[in-house]
């Protein structure tokens, strides 16, 4: 049992604030044991601003939804490394050769804005599942939608990265990310 990153996106807004609640109802009977989870929306005007919805930290620490690993997770993708980094379909930044090289790279932060997308809400859980199975009814089969699980590790890594990239200048992060994250083949568990 490892530590996973579980995003679900739906087609109805509606329907990730109704994960949220039958998430929670998952943890109360012990089917799986879950540190953070949060409702995050990204904004359809444009700015590509990620915001947490509704956040809940089942470890008692009671983090703010800023400073716990979601809230630095959504923090990175809205910010100016986000744009920097062209993580958004629509691309805000120039076509340059390495513009694309970097558009190119598999990240957490590019994966989480495609499942995620602009106009979006959907759900993200920090969790260990002994059994995927509860999770998996609610998201595929009672609300139709898709559940992704990523590993931690991994997660924290480009999370890491992306936190030393913010504090260099623009061209140098680029390059930084570009080198960090060569294009690699998708290894993300995702169950549609």
């Amino acid at each position: 049992m490892s530590k996973r990153v579980i995003i679900m996106n739906f087609d109805i807004e509606s329907k990730a604030y109704q994960a949220f609640s039958e998430a929670k109802k998952i943890v109360a009977q012990n089917n799986m044991k879950a540190e953070q989870m949060a409702v995050i929306r990204h904004t359809n005007d444009g700015a590509h601003k990620f915001e947490i919805e509704d956040f809940l930290d089942f470890t008692g620490n009671n983090k703010a939804s800023t400073g716990g690993f979601i809230g630095m997770l959504v923090g990175i993708l809205g910010g100016p490394l986000g744009i920097l980094l062209g993580w958004f379909a629509g691309g805000m930044i120039g076509a340059s050769q390495d513009v694309k090289e970097i558009r190119n790279a598999q990240s957490v932060f590019e994966f989480l804005t495609d499942k995620i997308g602009e106009g979006d809400t959907g759900l993200i859980l920090i969790a260990n599942e002994e059994d995927n199975r509860p999770l998996n009814d609610l998201a595929m089969f009672r609300l139709g939608g898709e559940i992704t699980r990523l590993d931690y590790d991994d997660v924290e890594a480009d999370l890491k990265d992306a936190q030393e990239l913010e504090k260099q200048p623009d061209e140098a992060a680029k390059n930084k990310w570009a080198e960090k994250h060569p294009k690699k083949t998708s290894d993300h568990q995702e169950d549609k």
